[in-house]
């Protein structure tokens, strides 16, 4: 048992509420443990100057953390002082949803993502993830219905989980409890079919064998699989 009642395969949980925001998008609201974070899908007319004229769409993300979404008061980020790490997040949301849509089938259309962390406790960028998967697909069902993109881009579900191993155990799904003090972090992001989109792993406290990889992988397909009947459930 870990330190809040969990089995080492379970998921904090997971709560997913639709619509959140009144906008011309798509709009959740991910409530993940002690993670909560709004993310949100708005099209914008154009796509970017490198695919001008080639009837490609594209979709790109912001990721950002509040001021009060931890303990201590984080600094607001600047557009002239981009922060290191929600850089590497943002792009990390942007390839992840990148793989879930077809940019021909946009148009020369720009989808935004913007995830923005009410509160952190650890998974913020696999929160944000899952959840704006589930805004993407809202977003995508008002364009079509409007007329604002030629046909639905979205061709696989997305959704990201952490694992890692705590104590010599390997375990799902971190709040920043263990996860600070993880001798193994790692992040997943798959599709439907399964297939990897990206795998983030880093022996913080150690190295850490194959089939130590093995369970970790495991566990994330398991967590993957639960975390993609909930996003279902939110459409």
């Amino acid at each position: 048992m870990r330190y809040d009642g969990r089995q080492p395969d379970e998921l904090r949980p997971v709560t997913i509420t639709p619509n959140f925001t009144e906008t011309a998008g798509g709009s959740v609201l991910i409530t993940w443990g002690g993670t909560r974070v709004l993310c949100t899908a708005m099209l914008e007319a154009g796509t970017m100057p490198f695919l001008k004229d080639t009837g490609r769409g594209w979709l790109t993300a912001e990721y950002a953390m509040l001021p009060s979404s931890t303990l201590t008061r984080k600094k607001r980020e600047s557009a002239g002082k981009p922060d290191g790490r929600s850089t590497e997040i943002k792009r990390l949301i942007g390839r992840s949803l990148r793989a879930a849509i077809d940019e021909e089938k946009l148009g020369e259309n720009t989808i935004w993502i913007d995830c923005d962390v009410l509160q952190a406790d650890g998974g913020t960028r696999t929160a944000s993830i899952t959840g704006s998967y589930v805004a993407l697909v809202l977003g995508v069902r008002k364009w079509l219905a409007a007329g604002l993109i030629p046909e639905d881009p979205i061709v696989h579900q997305i959704a990201a989980v952490s694992v890692g191993i705590v104590g010599g155990q390997p375990v799902l799904d971190l709040p920043y409890k263990e996860d600070s003090g993880a001798d193994v972090d790692m992040n997943l992001v798959m599709n439907e079919e399964g297939a990897f989109i990206e795998v983030q792993g880093t022996g913080e406290g150690r190295a850490f064998s194959e089939a130590e990889l093995a369970a970790l992988i495991s566990l994330g397909k398991k967590g993957i699989a639960e975390l993609m009947e909930k996003q279902k459930a939110a459409e």
